[in-house]
């Protein structure tokens, strides 16, 4: 059975760094990635229909940027890498929409980017590496 290995991306250095791991690591084992982007977005229920239709066009801008800023060109540069690459955004909660991509894939393996991050907010809320350490339906590689 072959890999099929979920990299959180985000375009960040430490993304980049998960990436590179996850494709040596396809490249080794005849497997495939799937590179995931979320994009965070609060469900707030009480907006009315004006804003609500509005919010629905800026998801959807949101959407297309992330597509050609970010992912486009993670496609485009991993091209010739001999690894079989598809794209996920979504939106959501980073930590448990990276999971729910990973089930709905069929993953076998979650990789994500570790920044270092030591800020009271990480420490008081977590981060989304610890996070995923903990609630990943598949084994998690924290890249450092």
């Amino acid at each position: 059975m072959s890999e099929k290995f979920v990299v959180g991306y985000d375009g960040s250095d430490a993304s980049n760094r998960a990436l590179e791991f996850a494709v040596a690591r396809a490249k080794s084992q005849g497997g495939s990635i799937v590179v995931a982007h979320v994009l965070e977005w609060s469900p707030y229920s009480f907006l009315t229909p004006t804003e609500l239709e509005e919010r629905h066009k800026r998801r959807n801008e949101e959407l297309a940027r992330a597509k050609s800023a970010l992912m486009d060109p993670v496609v485009e540069k991993l091209s010739d890498s001999g690894v079989e690459i598809s794209t996920e955004i979504k939106y959501g909660h980073i930590a448990k929409t990276l999971a729910t991509v990973c089930s709905d894939t069929g993953a076998t393996q979650m990789v994500i980017g570790r920044d270092g991050e030591t800020s009271i907010g990480s420490r008081v809320f977590g981060s989304v590496a610890s996070t995923l350490a903990q609630m990943a339906p598949v084994p998690c590689t924290i890249v450092p």
